[in-house]
């Protein structure tokens, strides 16, 4: 058996979810690299996002493997999604998601699965080295690096552009990989992929100018409110008794200080008679009032704590259900590709 047999068949998607991209998106096929070192194949799969265009057209016509549609616009998030389960359907060993506008160099593809290839990651985000970027505004670099900080802090990862939708998946990411936000996916699955400790690494990458505005959302503080929320509700998902923890110690503090001031107007009234003329009614309701909301606030914590360990079992049957799922399609085109080749065998006879 030569070396070449020996080798194990590596199947590469990828994933371009689309709305009206028909400017671009033979531009971004051309541009995707078919042949791979490690790689065996390499396949295209167009997630039409209620495309009101030719898009399709244009994408089969540039040499597009794959299509799946949805009937109307879903978003970005559930486009992503769709792309991850018909790509593990297809059979994919990785998956890389780009974008239809062309902002990332398909040339960048080799470099960017490289790490999964060595067995040294399970997700790889290229890195736009947003700093660096001239036609970003001075605003929203700074934006980019705060949002960025941010994110690595509650995903506990080291990922410089956590908001980079040029990535790539191994099998067993993909598996894991589950959105449940209607507007991004990136920070969610950052911080799903950081809690469930799966190894992260960024490479850095070149990217295209992209001339429209982005049609993920209306600006930066919209894009900025809207990540926030999904932050701050992915993590308490992930960290539920660290997030009430903090909420309570924000109710505590002043309770206990306001206490401490109203025992010390009491005691005092009995030592000095410079506070016999002030009350304590005040400081004593309202730091008695939060003190008993922290104390409620950390309960919710741990009940939270409690539901999020029925969500990790949850989560690990989902895990389970999809594997399932992927071998068996795995398995049926195998019977397929085999009776076919013994229709084809008997032809011949």
């Amino acid at each position: 058996m030569s070396q070449q047999q020996q080798q194990p068949s590596v199947r590469l998607i990828v994933q371009i979810p689309a709305l009206n991209e028909r400017e671009t998106i033979s531009t971004v096929i051309a541009d995707i690299p078919r042949q791979i070192p490690g790689v065996s194949s390499v396949e295209v799969l167009i997630i039409d996002d209620g495309c009101t265009d030719d898009t399709v057209a244009v994408a089969l016509q540039a040499g597009a493997n794959h299509i799946v549609r949805h009937t109307s616009n879903k978003g970005l998030a559930t486009a992503y999604q769709t792309g991850i389960d018909t790509a593990l359907r297809l059979g994919a060993d990785i998956i890389v998601n780009t974008d239809a506008d062309h902002q990332y160099p398909g040339s960048e593809i080799p470099r960017l699965i490289a790490p999964i290839l060595a067995q040294e990651a399970d997700i790889v985000i290229g890195d736009r080295q947003v700093q660096m970027i001239e036609h970003f505004s001075p605003l929203k670099r700074t934006l980019q690096h705060v949002g960025s900080s941010v994110v690595r802090w509650a995903s506990e990862t080291n990922v410089p552009d956590t908001v980079s939708g040029f990535r790539a998946l191994s099998r067993q990411a993909a598996l894991r990989t589950f959105v449940t936000t209607d507007f991004s996916y990136t920070v969610e699955n950052l911080i799903q992929a950081g809690k469930r400790r799966l190894t992260i690494t960024a490479v850095p990458i070149r990217t295209n100018l992209v001339e429209r505005p982005s049609r993920l959302h209306r600006g930066n503080w919209n894009f900025i409110k809207r990540q926030a929320a999904i932050i701050a509700r992915t993590y308490a998902t992930y960290e539920p008794l660290k997030t009430f923890t903090y909420i309570a110690l924000a109710l505590f503090s002043p309770g206990v200080l306001l206490l401490f001031y109203a025992a010390y107007v009491f005691i005092g009234r009995r030592l000095n008679w410079f506070l016999e003329s002030r009350s304590n009614d005040q400081s004593l309701f309202v730091g008695g009032v939060l003190v008993v909301m922290a104390l409620v606030t950390f309960l919710i914590g741990l009940l939270a704590d409690r539901v999020g360990g029925v969500r990790r079992v949850q989560e690990e049957i989902l895990y389970r259900v999809r594997s399932i799922q992927v071998e068996d399609e795995a398995w049926r085109r195998d019977v397929t590709a085999r009776l076919d080749q013994i229709e084809r065998d008997r032809d011949h006879v």
